[in-house]
């Protein structure tokens, strides 16, 4: 194989441990000199644990060697910081095998930073791709490090020691045990990244103007004005200062050490403060610039041009078109952004890709009392993005909630992955724009999701779907500040019966349920009666939440109501959500306020909505995702009786230059190998082939057209059942071949009767495979009333999927039917599931219709479509989304 030719998906930017990058690819002969000056700088030590011996100097043939691979049998990848190699990885295959020796070595500069463990996962996966199935290794007993990166990669590794060298063995096939330890690398490394961008300890306002009319004027005054913790250098080259701070003509003439540079010059001189920032090693840039992503294919090129070279020299990315980031942090204070002021300091986390809405998104924050942590604007998402943040937040313990603006996807899998552990923790609330159109910048670098996989994501991983701004922050002020519901029985308690109804018709309406009437105590009563009245409410144990409406009445100022009632959330314990209509405020009343460590509003406030509507909608949201996350994780299940070996050999068997259809025989045969069972049938081109078929099956048999167009009908005109003699088949077989220009007519033993419903699979190559569920017929079919789940599905979500379609009640026993066997449909959903993970080039496929009854599942017919398999995103080895799309 041509040395040079290597497959492209082997490069990758990844994130270490200390949130630093580097760039990963296979080495080619035009890197023998930064090879040999690597080995240069490895230190005695170094090398002779890599090489057994003192090797001072590389021999030219041994350089050749090295450095010319087939990219097949011997495989090395360079691990690259700005043009200097750092480490490198290889293995060799041993002979004609599935093992390889594999070794690698990193610069002593960088040891320590996780780049052995991350050579690893790379050659593990490039080694699988060419047909490899174990590593061996060599390794001096002293380098204890080495002997660690094997032993903690998650791998069954077995171990030899002879003449102070240990000989480890172990199969480089993916182990639950290796995905999980990837899987909390990959979290701390890019956590650490946020970090490193949120924390920084000096920033370096790159275009700091005199002209206030400027953004970088604007950015370095904001900065000052939030009093950021450490030193702030504006970097302008016709200035001495910039508002009374001593100003650089360059970033590489600032004294200290640069963190975060906050770049705000024209697009037009984006490259060159690029080149200065590389040299002076600044970690992280926030590029508030527009005129890139944005302004058409031109300006994407330099966007990704950007990104590519900020990560290949360590470097994270915030932009460009950002409106910034910001740390409420007493300790940091960092106010990187062109919105004027530093909210007040709260424990929610939000993270939004629109630069314009991102002024308005703090201001409405700060006038609704919702206290910030942290806040990124994107903008173009070039590289740091929405899936980073919740590394971030995952493990920040300054933030309880998150709240995300989201006008599209990069990397949907790794989204599903992360917000449903996340979650589980801290509540997710998001708003979905972009239905329909998206910014060029971000489809540029996003996938297309439709809206049915958008919402199998969100409902799969517990994020709370909004539609608007309004809703984000209606849903936010409840998470922020009160605790979670037990369960979904609400009171409600007011002083005027028609605002009472109002907000009882809407609990209902959204699913909850009433603890008693509504309470009215009357338009005349005093605080004191009214917050007796919320008392009995908070303490009946038939309540897990409570909404109070308040109307105020002219006699007795509305204060004095809310002091009391105040007095009375105080005394309960704060156990039970309250959301209420008060003084016909939006957000936290004063008097309502339980002042926060940061200025704002803290756990214990009680927020007020405009409308008895909107504070029960807000509160209907937050009893769902409780239920959410209160309910079973479930376990990732693979059923007994599959055939993965037989599975694999059959769709090998096909060749895939396109996508196609199976022929039924192939396609029962593939879901036999899952355990999935189709009822007998036979193909029959004559009355009299039909008969000795149906006798074959055994009576009663069904009889159906091969054209799918006849058979699907609602009519059922393609369909003959009940056939429980030779006459009545041979009628049946005229009457089905005479509809079509084919003879062909199906011949199939009867099901028990049940509920025609029906499973699929589909593809999205981004976002993976969904998991359909749905009733047959018209009605489902016009109303769109399916269910998706996204793969791979625990039994937990096995268990919802069947029971979330609208019209499932009818698989439940509905008016007194028998109920349908879900456990058969689950256990089918799982056959399913195990067989999209393990088969990427089944690209569609129906069960329908899936007969559901009390007897079990049967399905009566089946199509596959297999084509060559999508590149899925959230698999094999660590890497960042490249600039050019998602990864």
């Amino acid at each position: 194989m041509d040395p040079f030719d290597y497959p492209r998906h082997w490069e990758a930017d990844v994130v270490l441990s200390d949130g630093g990058t580097v760039h990963l690819r296979p080495i080619t002969p035009d890197d023998a000199e930064k090879l040999l000056a690597f080995h240069g700088r490895l230190s005695e030590r170094t090398r002779y644990y890599r090489y057994f011996g003192p090797y001072p100097r590389m021999p030219k043939r041994d350089l050749e060697r090295f450095s010319t691979v087939d990219h097949v049998d011997r495989v090395a990848f360079t691990a690259l910081l700005g043009d200097d190699i750092v480490a490198v990885g290889r293995y060799d295959r041993l002979g004609e095998g599935s093992s390889a020796e594999v070794a690698f070595v990193v610069e002593d500069a960088h040891q320590g930073r996780g780049l052995g463990s991350i050579l690893l996962e790379h050659l593990a996966a490039a080694a699988r791709e060419r047909g490899l199935s174990r590593f061996t290794a060599e390794v001096l007993a002293e380098n204890g490090q080495m002997v660690r990166i094997f032993r903690d990669a998650g791998y069954g590794v077995s171990r030899a020691f002879e003449e102070g060298v240990v000989h480890l063995e172990f199969d480089i096939d993916p182990t639950e045990e290796s995905v999980e330890v990837a899987r909390a690398r990959e979290q701390a490394a890019e956590a650490r990244s946020v970090h490193n961008l949120l924390h920084p300890k000096s920033v370096a306002v790159i275009g700091a103007s005199t002209d206030r009319t400027k953004i970088g004027h604007a950015v370095l005054t904001h900065l000052l004005a939030a009093d950021f913790a450490g030193p702030v250098y504006p970097v302008n080259a016709e200035h001495r200062s910039v508002r009374g701070v001593r100003a650089y003509p360059s970033v590489l003439e600032i004294p200290d050490d640069v963190d975060l540079a906050v770049v705000a010059v024209p697009a037009a001189g984006v490259d060159e403060v690029m080149d200065a920032c590389l040299a002076k090693g600044v970690k992280a840039l926030v590029v508030v610039t527009s005129g890139f992503g944005e302004t058409g294919p031109g300006g994407l090129s330099a966007e990704r041009r950007l990104a590519a070279e900020a990560r290949a020299h360590g470097m994270r990315v915030v932009g460009p078109n950002a409106l910034g980031v910001l740390n409420t942090d007493a300790g940091v204070r960092l106010n990187a952004t062109l919105a004027p002021q530093l909210p007040a300091r709260g424990r929610t986390g939000f993270f939004c890709q629109s630069g314009a809405l991102g002024t308005a998104i703090l201001a409405t924050a700060a006038e609704r009392g919702l206290g910030l942590s942290t806040f990124v604007s994107a903008g173009n998402r070039s590289d740091v993005s929405g899936n980073d943040l919740l590394q971030y937040w995952e493990t920040d313990p300054a933030t309880d909630v998150v709240l995300l603006y989201l006008e599209s996807f990069g990397n949907p899998r790794k989204f599903a992955r992360l917000a449903r552990r996340l979650g589980r923790t801290k509540p997710i609330v998001a708003v979905k724009s972009g239905r329909h159109a998206v910014t060029p910048a971000l489809a540029a670098t996003s996938v297309p999701v439709d809206e049915s996989s958008v919402q199998a994501l969100f409902e799969q991983a517990g994020v709370i779907r909004v539609e608007s701004l309004a809703q984000l922050f209606d849903t936010a002020l409840l998470l922020a500040h009160q605790p979670l519901p037990a369960g979904p029985r609400v009171a409600v308690v007011g002083n005027s019966t028609a605002i009472g109804l109002l907000a009882a018709d809407t609990a209902l309406a959204q699913g909850l349920e009433l603890a008693g009437d509504p309470v009215d105590v009357g338009a005349q009563a005093g605080p004191e009666a009214f917050a007796a009245a919320v008392k009995e409410a908070l303490e009946n144990p038939e309540a897990d939440a409570l909404v109070v409406v308040f109307v105020p009445p002219l006699a007795v100022p509305g204060t004095s109501f809310a002091r009391a009632l105040a007095e009375v959330v105080e005394q309960g314990g704060r156990t039970k959500p309250i959301a209420s209509t008060f003084l016909a405020v939006e957000g936290v009343p004063a008097e309502l306020a339980v002042p926060g460590p940061g200025g704002a509003p803290g756990r214990g406030s009680v927020p007020s909505y405009p409308s008895p509507e909107r504070a029960v909608l807000a509160l209907a949201r937050v009893t769902r995702y409780a239920r959410w996350r209160s309910a079973p994780q479930g376990t990732f299940v693979r059923p007994e009786g599959i055939d993965t070996e037989a599975a694999h050999a059959i769709v090998e068997a096909q060749r895939l230059d396109g996508e196609r259809p199976l022929d039924d025989d192939t396609a029962v045969r593939l879901l036999a190998c899952y355990g999935v069972e189709v009822v007998p049938f036979r193909v029959v081109t004559s009355a009299d082939d039909a008969v000795r078929a149906a006798g074959e099956l055994g009576y009663p048999v069904a009889m159906k057209a091969t054209d799918d167009r006849l058979r699907h009908r609602t009519d059922l005109v393609g369909v003959r059942l009940d056939l429980s003699g030779e006459e009545a088949v041979r009628t049946a077989y005229g009457m089905l071949a005479g509809m079509s220009d084919r003879p062909d007519v199906y011949v199939q033993r009867m099901a028990p009767k049940g509920i025609s419903c029906v499973l699929g699979l589909q593809d999205d190559p981004s976002f993976g495979t969904l998991v359909s569920f749905g009733l047959s017929g018209l009605v489902s079919d016009l109303l769109g009333d399916r269910a998706y789940r996204a793969v791979p599905l625990t039994d937990a979500d096995a268990a919802a999927l069947v029971r979330a379609p609208k019209a499932a009640p009818l698989l439940a026993g509905y008016r007194g039917d028998e109920p349908a066997d879900l456990s058969a449909l689950q256990d089918l959903v799982l056959r399913l599931a195990a067989l999209a993970e393990d088969l990427p080039e089944v690209r569609e496929l129906s069960l329908e219709p899936v007969l559901a009854s009390v007897a079990g599942a049967y399905v009566s017919s089946a199509r596959v479509t297999l084509g060559p398999p999508p590149s899925r995103h959230d698999t094999g080895p660590r890497r960042l989304r490249s600039p050019g799309g998602a990864r």
